[in-house]
């Protein structure tokens, strides 16, 4: 257990001492970031709406419409 808290250790510390020397890499790891934040955003209010909070008041009628469909035959 203890050599693989020193490997996670390791390799952890590689990682970070490779990020501080970088100076491109940040402002694309930053670019990259903030595309995949906009993307999922935007696909989440696009095409994934509350289908059950637009359609049921409460959560006693959207937990009897999720069992209904979840044990048809």
């Amino acid at each position: 257990m203890k050599i693989l808290v020193t490997m996670f250790k390791k390799v952890v510390l590689f990682y970070i001492d490779g990020f501080k020397s970088m100076k491109l890499g940040k402002r694309l790891w930053l670019i990259i970031i903030i595309k995949l934040l906009i993307i999922f955003g935007v696909l989440k209010i696009l095409f994934f709406p509350d289908f059950l909070k637009e359609n049921f008041d409460n959560d006693t009628q959207r937990y009897y419409y999720i069992l209904d469909n979840l044990t048809k035959e």
